[in-house]
């Protein structure tokens, strides 16, 4: 059998490493042992070999991460045994970050329009990651990398990530109607000052379903 299809063979990968099976895909390879990492529920597409999927439960990092990543409550699995997962979430592009000893902070905004009201309620439900090790994040749509050296202003919501290190506030335009954000409906803006960076998104983030 022949077809452009089978030109996406499987990515090699070490044992215990992270690493893109492609843009939208990420192949992580489990040794026989204590090792495991967490994932978002829901976010396996497939494996390969001896795995296990622990749901955690109201303890321990998944209470801690649920509160702290987002208003909706993430819910993460615990991965363990030995081979190969495939992970993935709505299409969205998936990049690796390698921490060497330094921190950076995952954006988890949980912001939505009141009903019946013209303002944005909403909340800071960031996490911050630090030391040593792989941290795979996704985005929906590409992004870009600004470098932070004077005060820098972001869609809440477009804001994937930034250096820990960052001094963060939230922004409202003196013109309170200005549509300044893509469907923000009113003018916030996340705030940041100090030395580093942030990555923001080509896009809010994909519709709420059944919102307007």
């Amino acid at each position: 059998m022949r077809s452009e299809l089978f030109h996406n063979v499987e990515a090699q990968v070490e044992a215990g490493t992270f690493a893109r099976q492609n843009t939208k895909m990420l192949k992580v390879r489990l040794a026989a042992g204590p090792g495991f990492f967490y994932a978002v529920q829901g976010s396996m597409v497939a494996y390969q070999g001896a795995v296990d999927f622990g749901y955690e439960g109201s303890g321990g990092v998944n209470k801690l991460l649920k509160k702290a990543l987002t208003g909706e409550g993430m819910s993460l699995m615990k991965v363990s045994g030995s081979g190969d997962v495939f992970l993935a979430r709505d299409a969205d592009d998936v990049f690796v970050l390698e921490l060497e000893g330094d921190a950076v902070t995952v954006n988890g905004w949980d912001i939505r329009r009141v009903e019946g009201a013209s303002m944005l309620s909403g909340g800071l439900f960031n996490t911050t990651f630090s030391g040593t090790g792989a941290l795979a994040i996704t985005v929906h749509g590409t992004p870009v990398v600004l470098n932070v050296d004077q005060p820098t202003f972001a869609d809440m919501q477009s804001a994937v990530c930034w250096s820990a290190s960052l001094q963060t506030g939230i922004r409202r335009t003196a013109t309170a109607g200005a549509l300044v954000g893509r469907g923000s409906g009113e003018a916030y803006q996340l705030a940041l000052t100090g030395q580093g960076f942030v990555v923001v998104q080509a896009s809010e983030g994909h519709p709420v379903a059944g919102s307007r």
